[in-house]
């Protein structure tokens, strides 16, 4: 018995005793209107016939639940193979499991005998199955639904599917940090979070105010300096791979809340600011999943933890800082704070890990919603190889990215007369100038920027997920991460 969200998922044997039950879902799958798939024992000609018939009147395209005087069926079209097969298959399960999603429907039933199928379409099912506990004093439990799998393959359709669980768990984290409060999820707090991965082998170092002062993290340092909350910098550590192979590098911005410091935001820009440590939910929950899956890579998750708050002691707009990387920055704005956190983790992880790529996720520009709005993070990359890596890996999970320019006319916009950089580059191009600003704090190593400031927050649902935290980019670099060649 496999327990996830409110799902109890179990694997059996096609067997020649089961019956039909009228209480139960049985979740059948039509082959192009001729035929079910993986049929059960108690599937005669009279209830076949009636289901096809049915189904092809009705021209159904999506799972379509049938309540019958033989029983409650839910038809689902098989589907045609495509190059977004896997994908495809899993939002499928999304949308059975929104069919399904009624307290009235406990018992379900699949039957299945195909490992690949059945495995995208569990994961997109158990996806969207996922709701966050939320803080009610009087909150309704979700009701329990058993869920069986079905088939003379059911050993292997189990194997598979663990290891999507897997995977499944590491968005879960993901979605469950992205949706803490502030008050409740803050940098220590987050910290704590992280250490619960030490059970799955991960090494789990958490450097405070102290030692950051000690490594030189200053411009890190500045952002937190108006907080009462103490910042932090975690490091996680995957080894997977060969000794000799050097490790694949996710950095995660953290902000836990962002007021915009003494650039303070208008209050309903602040409604939203409890998320902006959505990069480093995204860097936690992949480190989870690759470590679960014992993924035979070595990979590092380095995450900054801060708040950025006004304060006497808070950093001023027209002050000048100085990063890990020795480069002096001119903070015009308190408020474009995700940059400076991010550009002493790349440099401090460039010197210190020597990794094959390192590849940095924020919440950083609002400008990005406006260019790609909900549907695409925006992706920038010093590396062609690592670019198409990345928007395979995209594609391939639903995980979109949009190649964005890095043009030096945009980096010539940061430049400043009193120090090496300004944190902000004027009027226009914003998620751009942003990107070079963390562009000038990497030297030699593949790198790229994903501005995830649209994707973390959804205010829809879609098939496999709920309105609210997303998850995104767990799945795509999961995926980057699982087969990566080392060619770049």
């Amino acid at each position: 018995m496999i327990n996830v969200s409110n799902l109890k998922i179990d694997f059996k044997k096609i067997s020649s005793k089961q019956n039909l039950k009228k209480n139960e879902v049985n979740v059948l799958f039509l082959d192009n209107f001729k035929e079910i798939k993986f049929k059960p024992i108690w599937l005669n000609n009279e209830i076949e016939k009636f289901l096809i018939q049915n189904s092809k009147s009705r021209k159904i395209k999506h799972p379509y639940l049938f309540e019958t005087q033989f029983g409650l069926f839910l038809i689902i079209p098989i589907l045609k193979k495509t190059n977004d097969y896997s994908l495809d298959i899993e939002n499928q399960g999304g949308l059975i499991f929104d069919k399904i999603s009624n307290d009235f429907y406990d018992n379900i039933n699949f039957y299945i005998d195909d490992e690949l199928y059945s495995s995208n379409l569990l994961r997109g099912f158990c996806l969207k199955s996922y709701k966050f506990e939320n803080y009610k004093s009087k909150a309704k439990k979700r009701k329990i639904k058993n869920i069986l799998i079905f088939s003379h393959n059911y050993t292997k359709i189990k194997s598979s599917f663990q290891f999507d669980l897997n995977l499944v768990k590491g968005v879960y984290f993901t979605r469950d940090l992205v949706w803490k409060p502030a008050n409740i999820l803050n940098p220590k707090s987050f910290s704590e979070e992280c250490k619960k991965l030490k059970k799955f082998g991960i090494k789990v170092q958490i450097l405070n105010e102290s030692n950051l002062k000690k490594i030189g993290m200053t411009s890190l340092l500045a952002v937190g300096q108006g907080s009462r909350q103490e910042s932090h910098v975690v490091v996680m550590e995957w080894s997977g791979g060969n000794k000799s192979e050097k490790p694949l590098t996710f950095v995660g911005k953290g902000v836990c809340f962002d007021s915009g410091g003494l650039s303070l935001k208008p209050a309903k820009s602040m409604e939203d600011m409890k998320w902006d440590m959505g990069g480093a939910a995204t860097v936690s929950g992949l480190m989870e999943a690759i470590a679960r899956n014992k993924i035979k890579k070595n990979v590092v998750g380095i995450i900054g933890l801060v708040e950025n708050m006004p304060d006497g002691n808070a950093q001023r707009p027209g002050d000048v800082i100085k990063s890990f990387s020795g480069k002096t920055i001119e903070v015009l704005n308190t408020d474009a704070e995700g940059r400076l956190v991010l550009a002493d983790l790349l440099s401090w992880a460039e010197k210190n890990i020597k990794p094959a790529f390192m590849i940095d996720l924020a919440t950083l520009t609002g400008a990005m919603i406006v260019s790609l709005g909900k549907v695409r993070a925006g992706l920038f990359c010093n590396n062609n190889n690592l670019t198409k890596k990345i928007e395979v890996s995209g594609e391939k999970t639903g995980d979109k990215v949009w190649s964005m320019p890095l043009d030096a006319e945009y980096d010539k916009m940061i430049n400043t007369e009193i120090a090496d950089m300004k944190n902000i580059g004027g009027m226009g191009a914003g998620s751009i100038t942003a990107a070079c600003f963390l562009q000038r704090h990497v030297e030699n190593t593949p790198w790229a920027h994903l501005d995830i400031a649209g994707v973390t927050w959804l205010s829809n649902s879609t098939k496999t997920s709920s309105a609210g935290a997303s998850g995104w980019g767990v799945k795509l670099l999961f995926d980057l991460t699982r087969n990566f060649d080392y060619k770049i």
